[in-house]
């Protein structure tokens, strides 16, 4: 006999919020113009993609990912592809570390999530400094990294917190 709360249309939508989240996050080009802090970005969807496609979450569908690349790259104004080449890639890094991980380990997983987001943001620097001809100040990707990279671990609690919810 199924359970009451897999029927329950509030259920189906809580278990598509990250998917929800991204097209929101990239949609929205978060920052922080309006509060004049100069050196400080970070890259929400990096996150996200890296946690829910990590645990292998059954509702982070890797299409929508590259769909959410391309309204990232529309909204932003890079050449289309740019972003969703760095998502597929952060999906393809993860699915590797998912596949080759006997015992995960959050500390091992943020280091591999810095090596994969650096990876990531020097290939897009790259193709877009030597291909399309971009004028971009290395500093901010730097900066972008950095925080990133920090805040992983607070949006992994947050995410957990969300998975338990799922789950039950």
């Amino acid at each position: 006999m199924a359970s009451l709360g897999a029927r329950n249309p509030f259920r189906k939508l809580y278990s598509l919020l990250p998917i929800v989240l991204l097209f929101i996050s990239v949609l929205n080009e978060f920052d922080f113009n309006y509060l004049n802090l100069d050196y400080f970005s970070f890259n929400f969807p990096f996150i996200l993609i890296f946690f829910f496609s990590l645990k292998d979450f059954k509702h982070f569908d890797y299409f929508l990912v590259f769909l959410a690349g391309l309204v990232n790259d529309t909204v932003v104004g890079l050449p289309l592809g740019i972003s969703s080449l760095s998502y597929c890639l952060i999906c393809i890094s993860t699915s590797y570390l998912r596949n080759i991980t006997i015992r995960p380990n959050i500390i091992k997983d943020w280091f591999y999530f810095l090596f994969t987001i650096s990876l990531i943001n020097s290939i897009s620097y790259s193709v877009l400094n030597l291909f399309f001809y971009y004028k971009l100040d290395l500093v901010n990707y730097v900066i972008n990294n950095f925080f990133t990279f920090l805040f992983y671990l607070f949006f992994v609690s947050i995410f957990n917190y969300y998975l338990k919810g799922v789950n039950d």
